[in-house]
């Protein structure tokens, strides 16, 4: 069966194509720009992966969709996009994605509920505070601190998947000179949404970098963890249920900011560019950023455009 997000993406670089026989689509080659749909594209992948494709006219043909979207000089985002459809779109026998399974460390312990002689933990509370993160917010996500072990004198921030498992965390120093201010353990990050426990696909997301900025935004925030969207959370994005996305990066990734814009611009999404202003959600509070997503303005393709000449 072919995949919706993947014949949409092939789509959105050589037009809509036209059904053939099996898993062929015929489109209009882009390298010999015959008038007729001369190029065949075998969308679903066979058992080594492999999409072949071929035009009948300029006899232009590779094994792979990247091969085609880089051959056809596709923007490198779509190259991207496309990459990520593929490691979920396979209808070959389905491989198994190896997840590094994570754990608290033994040493972690929850800020609720602390002994008052501990030092760590107080210093660990008088930094939330300092970051303007409440007792609610510390129960909520569970954050808690270890005095000993790898993450010693720091604060474990940790995210929960969509069944409440974990599947990551961080660790802040409360060092204000530390030389590794975070730390976290290895996993495919890739492969995982921070904090997906507690976000409602049905309402609109907004995007963010990291987990302290999620927590300040307090309401359905994604922290990336990063600068990219990772392929699970572009999956999750894709879905027809999401229909509003508030994108939230510092001015340093609005290039990034712009081109996620675009991808989800052209999925039919409703999405808005929210300035920070030089500052980060978790610096300017969740009054200041509510202010800010209330006079955010809904992005159209042409002010896209126009935010992308201003960085050129």
């Amino acid at each position: 069966m072919t995949n919706a997000a993947l014949l949409h993406t092939i789509n959105s670089v050589l037009g809509t194509g036209k059904k053939t026989s099996n898993n062929n689509y015929a489109y209009k080659c882009p390298f010999c720009t015959h008038h007729k749909m001369k190029l065949e594209v075998n969308v679903v992948p066979n058992s080594k992966g492999e999409n072949f494709w071929h035009c009948w006219v300029c006899n232009a043909k590779g094994k792979t969709l990247v091969g085609l979207f880089k051959k056809a000089k596709s923007p490198t985002y779509k190259i991207a996009e496309l990459k990520s459809m593929l490691n979920f779109s396979s209808t070959q026998e389905e491989k198994e994605i190896v997840i590094n399974k994570i754990h608290l460390p033994k040493e972690y312990k929850p800020l609720i509920n602390l002994q008052r002689t501990d030092i760590v933990a107080k210093h660990a509370l008088m930094y939330l505070k300092k970051r303007g993160i409440t007792k609610s917010d510390i129960l909520k996500y569970n954050i808690g601190y270890c005095e000993e072990g790898r993450y010693a004198n720091r604060v474990i921030i940790p995210s929960y998947d969509k069944d409440g498992s974990i599947n990551y965390f961080i660790a802040r120093d409360l060092n204000p000179d530390s030389t590794k201010k975070y730390d976290a353990p290895k996993c495919n990050k890739n492969e995982m949404i921070g904090l997906e426990y507690f976000i409602n696909w049905n309402v609109p997301v907004i995007l963010c970098e990291g987990m302290f900025d999620a927590i300040a935004i307090k309401r359905n925030a994604v922290p990336l963890l990063g600068k990219t969207i990772p392929r699970a959370l572009m999956m999750k994005l894709i879905d027809p249920q999401v229909k509003t996305v508030y994108v939230s990066l510092d001015k340093d990734a609005l290039k990034d900011a712009l081109q996620y814009a675009e991808q989800l611009l052209n999925l039919g999404k409703d999405v808005y560019l929210i300035d920070l202003q030089d500052k980060d959600p978790s610096d300017m509070g969740f009054e200041k950023f509510t202010t800010l997503v209330h006079d955010a303005e809904q992005l159209s393709l042409g002010e896209l455009i126009y935010k992308k000449l201003e960085l050129a």
